[in-house]
């Protein structure tokens, strides 16, 4: 096999064919590896790469698998973690300087799951700096580039995870969301990724940005990349089966469209289409507490982030070495009241209860993931049909909802802009349905050809 053919197969098809012994672990880290040594220097993927321990886990693994077989489908393959996650021996800096030099004892829960699993680590990616951002634009270890064109951002904070997976680099990564952090690049970079419900993956060992709005998720190219990747680091996963089910889709009357780039509009109805001619009802559903539960939930979020950062003698002690950004929203965490977060609480509590209604005649709702394809690196804001809003604010309107109320939530690929950029389409599903979320979404996948689509990384 060619490296493209090797570095794009899924997880199912490397998993039979290193099981099989018809393709070797070491073979595989080293195709990544040389993928790594070819995009990285410019595309800033990665913070921290173990090439030595990847060998050493990959001679392992195919030792062991020779002659006990596989024990998952991961065993030997190449995966990678965000750089917030701890891994025993190896560096875990959050993608910021004060944490650049430590070097962790233990692994986090995830780190431990895969390797248990036999998974080989790649390495650490980059990300926005203590994942308090969305593009991963990174002023310590450099911005990461979008594969699909090197002069845009990546998106973020999981950018790094993203775009590595994107860019034919590794089997499956694993990345943190706390108001968009897995889907948001996930969409940019055309992969899939998950976020799942609210502590189906233990958030232990990982440094955290707001405690009440983290999930942990993974990030592969296919759906079935992303199911076998949760069914390892996950608490616990139902493989139910939903062959011959008719599934119900809401399209949401209100907020998720408000402010959303044309070409955009049009890839989710094609997509709402895509539904319709696969048997899917789709129908008209409003959640009224959304755009009030915005604001709330971006106040509660940082007041959590300072909280951290000031409990750990971080902030306001060594402000100097945290980037601009970062340094600008936790001064901005310090003006939310105690009277104020307990209102949002009961914001939140609102919002639920909307979710909750809404999935009493429907599997799953469709929005979009982000309102446009990714911008230039370096853009702050975002112009639609004349009105102008923050980046920021404009990408975490569709994002931010579901880590409030802790329902899963994934993008997968729904299409191109005329500039050849990725666009993906986002399902919500209720608490616990990640089953039937990953059953939508292989059925909207199988339907369409984005799964062969490669970047030209340039």
């Amino acid at each position: 096999m060619s490296e493209n053919e090797l570095e794009y197969l899924t997880i199912d098809e490397a998993a039979a064919l290193v099981a099989a012994r018809k393709v070797s672990p070491v073979e595989l880290i080293e195709e990544a590896l040389a993928r790594v040594d070819r995009y990285n220097p410019h595309g800033k993927f990665f913070i921290t790469v173990d090439a030595d321990g990847a060998r050493k886990a990959a001679r392992a693994a195919e030792a062991e698998i020779a002659t006990n077989g596989p024990r998952s489908k991961l065993h030997g393959l190449p995966v990678s973690l965000k750089d917030n996650f701890k891994t025993a021996g190896i560096r875990t800096t959050a993608g910021s300087l004060i944490l650049r030099d430590s070097v962790p004892a233990r692994d986090s829960e995830v780190a431990r799951r895969l390797k248990e699993a036999g998974a080989v680590l790649l390495g650490k990616t980059n990300m926005h700096e203590f994942a308090y951002g969305i593009t991963s634009e990174n002023p310590h270890y450099g911005d990461v580039r979008n594969p699909w064109n090197f002069a845009r951002t990546s998106g973020g904070s999981s950018g790094g995870s993203a775009a590595s997976i994107a860019a034919g680099i590794g089997f499956g990564s694993v990345g943190t969301d706390t108001g968009g952090s897995i889907r948001v690049p996930s969409s940019f970079c055309g992969v899939v990724g998950l976020k799942p419900t609210y502590d189906l993956v233990n958030v232990e060992g990982t440094v955290p940005l707001a405690k009440s709005f983290d999930h942990v998720g993974p990030i592969g190219r296919t759906v079935s990349d992303v199911r076998a990747m949760l069914n390892v680091i996950a608490e616990s996963h139902s493989e139910e089966s939903f062959e011959g089910r008719t599934f119900r889709i809401g399209w949401p009357s209100n907020y998720y469209f408000d402010f959303l780039d044309d070409e955009v509009k049009l890839l989710l109805e094609q997509a709402a289409k895509c539904f319709k001619l696969l048997g899917v009802e789709v129908q008209e559903v409003k959640l009224p507490s959304l755009q009030e539960a915005m604001e709330v939930g971006t106040q509660m979020s940082m007041a959590e982030s300072t909280a951290w950062h000031e409990a750990r003698g971080y902030y306001p002690q060594r402000e100097s070495m945290y980037g601009e950004d970062v340094r600008g929203r936790l001064a901005m965490g310090r003006g939310m009241s105690a009277v104020d977060y307990v209102r949002g609480i009961e914001v939140k509590e609102k919002l639920m209860a909307d979710f909750s209604r809404v999935f009493t005649s429907v599997d799953a709702i469709l929005v979009p993931s982000t309102p446009a394809g990714a911008p230039e690196i370096g853009r702050t804001e975002i112009a639609i049909a004349g009105k102008t809003e923050t980046l920021r604010t404009a990408i975490m309107r569709l994002n931010r909802p579901t880590n409030f109320t802790g329902h899963p939530s994934m993008t997968v690929p729904c299409g191109f802009t005329r500039e050849g950029l990725p666009v993906g389409l986002q399902l919500i599903g209720a608490w616990w349905s990640e089953a039937k979320l990953l059953a939508i979404a292989e059925m909207y996948e199988g339907a369409n050809e984005w799964l062969r689509w490669r970047p030209r990384l340039r």
